[in-house]
């Protein structure tokens, strides 16, 4: 057996591990990046978009710490949008539809230009542990053309590849996504036979449509934004003001395809049996929405081009696993795709993933040192989850070589912080999507404060350059200083209420601040410009962050005295070698929850499900730390 040598081994190339890779590589260590086809690097077999609700956090936070999916996702944008336009400030979510062969173009490209980073076609179907002072540790990764790489750390980033089977209608065969590549077969295998548990999930995907077969004549169309905050610190703010957007647009089922779907419903995949995955629970399939909201007489679709140089269109909202023959109809089904062409078929697609709870907030296992989980494998379905687990696990594995403290993300730093924070904590039994309604600080964590809350931390990992991490400074520093020339500045009766009136807004009998103006909701930064005559200068971003952060003051002082009062909590450590069963008083659920999830704080402790607000008063009281 040929014998090879890394320091870090990343097992697949998907957005997980391209993000790891690269992060590793950029903090100077060795790394080798497996993929099984050089072909399908950043391969976006679902949905062609980056971004979305929660989703925009997360592509914000990755670029905030260091990572590359958002200065990629800038540069294949077809069209932007902000989401949750209508509500708070807290949940505006940026979404791009992308180019997705470009996209993986860019990242292959990237891919081989960076230092210290090689890339290898090549199927990992084993992996070899030693035992080092009585726990075992990542020692080697095998290849299926027998080549030997020993590693002093892996990060496997599957995907939904391993032991996969592609289901339509009746028909299933053993595939990864997209059907460009066999499924992994040894893997899952060789996990089990290490100790680690797996769990068995389902996900799909519609058919792709060819463009040119589609009447868009009575498609509702739906435009891009004007202005567009790009994802990166890296792009400059300027660069879609002459973006030409694609336009997408929208469609609906209609009756007769819910009677076509309810009339073949025992020829899904899904329905018939023959999954036993559990899919997505916030992106079912059509025919479980006609199920599940039996009710609705229609369900809104979006038609979104794959690419600018592509025929492919994708239709949102219509996965399916129904036959081939039952997908024609449906889609015929749909006004102005009486004629459409079918070119990719949907389908249903199970795969392998690990119990999360067995790894650290690091994403290290806890039973094997040196091996980390990242991305579909650790349970969450999403590019964007993916890509932030990813670079998180590709920091930490390098830091814990390097001799330095790995990263752990509060709730209150990040999404990030709060996706990791429930995988190892509470689990899940379903692919795992990132939502704001997850998030308990979600006004702390909003789009434009991104990089005031995690640029210093990619800076002390080293992922941050010195020239962006000054640039980064300069802004903040901007921002600080305009709210205080907001707070400071004064406006006469004489100036304010002709202003005000104008709004059929109260008037005042006293000068007023501009910040007490800003308050007011329906006034806006760029329209007190009519009587702030000597304003300075902004970049949109600091000019956003802070307008939101006086608007929205008392309710973020109100966030912060919460952040500070549970930080307590994480603060105060649990003996890692603690025996539940010792302490007397917990009941039998929560003897059984702590000793699977292994909680390091009293904090994480108190979020696991099953565990009650009197057990961690009896767990307190036996630790010796009230």
């Amino acid at each position: 057996m040929t014998s090879l040598k890394t320091q870090i081994a990343v097992i697949g190339a998907g957005h997980a591990g391209i993000e790891a890779a690269i992060a590793s590589a950029r903090l100077g260590l060795d790394t080798v990046l497996f993929t099984m086809s050089l072909d399908s690097i950043g391969n976006m077999p679902c949905n062609p978009s980056i971004g979305g609700t929660a989703k925009g956090h997360l592509v914000f936070e990755i670029d905030a710490l260091g990572g590359v999916m958002g200065e990629m996702a800038d540069k294949v944008t077809l069209q932007s949008r902000t989401l949750n336009l209508g509500k708070g400030a807290a949940v505006h979510s940026k979404r791009i539809q992308a180019d997705r062969k470009k996209y993986q173009e860019l990242m292959k490209a990237l891919i081989e230009q960076t230092e210290n980073l090689r890339l290898v076609q090549a199927e990992i179907c084993d992996i070899e542990t030693t035992v080092v002072d009585g726990k075992k540790k990542i020692s080697a990764v095998i290849t299926a053309l027998g080549e030997r790489w020993e590693c002093e750390r892996a990060i496997i980033c599957s995907g939904t590849y391993l032991d996969s089977r592609v289901f339509v209608g009746d028909r299933n065969f053993s595939s990864g996504p997209d059907g460009l590549l066999a499924a992994s077969g040894g893997l899952s295998q060789a996990l089990e036979r290490e100790g680690i548990r797996l769990m068995r999930f389902k996900t799909g995907t519609p058919a792709r449509v060819k463009r040119s077969s589609i009447d868009f004549t009575n498609l509702e169309i739906q435009d891009g934004e004007e202005v567009v905050t790009p994802y990166s610190a890296l792009t400059d703010e300027h660069y879609f003001d002459t973006l030409e957007q694609v336009p997408c647009h929208i469609v609906y089922t209609s009756e007769k395809t819910h009677n076509l779907i309810k009339e073949n419903i025992h020829r899904s995949a899904m329905y018939s049996g023959q999954i036993h995955g559990t899919g997505p629970r916030y992106c079912p399939s059509i025919e479980d929405k006609i199920v599940r909201f039996a009710d609705k007489d229609r369900h809104q679709l979006f038609v979104e081009p794959m690419g600018e140089n592509t025929e492919e269109m994708y239709i949102q909202g219509f996965s399916t696993s129904l036959p081939a023959d039952v997908q024609h109809l449906m889609l015929h089904s749909l006004e102005g795709f009486e004629n459409a062409e079918i070119m990719r078929y949907a389908y249903a697609i199970e795969y392998d993933c690990s119990d999360p709870t067995q790894l650290y907030a690091t994403l290290e296992y806890k039973e094997i040192s040196g091996l980390y989980g990242a991305g579909q494998f650790n349970g969450t379905s999403g590019y964007e989850e993916a890509a932030a687990q990813g670079l998180i696990a590709g920091i930490n594995a390098s830091l814990s070589l390097l001799g330095k403290e790995q990263i752990v993300l509060k709730r209150s730093d990040g999404y990030i912080g709060t996706l990791i924070d429930d995988l190892v904590t509470k689990g899940t039994n379903e692919p795992y999507r990132m939502m704001t309604s997850r998030s308990e600080y979600r006004l702390l964590l909003r789009q434009d404060n991104a990089d005031r809350r995690l640029t210093e931390i990619g800076y002390s990992a080293g992922l941050i350059s010195e020239e962006r991490y000054n640039k980064f400074l300069d802004k903040k520093a901007q921002t600080d200083a305009e709210i205080a020339r907001l707070e400071s500045t004064y406006i006469s009766p004489l100036v304010a209420n002709p202003f005000l009136e104008a709004r059929n807004l109260s008037t005042v009998a006293t000068g007023i601040s501009l910040v007490e103006l800003l308050r007011r909701p329906t006034l806006t930064y760029d329209e007190l410009a009519e009587i702030d005559t000597n304003r300075p200068a902004l970049s949109r971003g600091a000019r956003m962050t802070a307008e939101i952060s006086i608007k929205y003051e008392g309710y973020i002082k109100r966030q912060i005295a919460e952040v500070n009062r549970k930080a307590r909590l994480d603060e105060k450590k649990i003996p890692e070698n603690i025996d539940y069963q010792a302490v007397k008083g917990l009941r039998l659920e929560a003897i059984q929850k702590l000793s699977k999830v292994r909680p390091l704080t009293i904090g994480q402790a108190s979020r696991i499900s099953g565990v009650s607000p009197a057990d961690i008063s009896v767990l307190m009281i036996y630790i010796g730390i009230v």
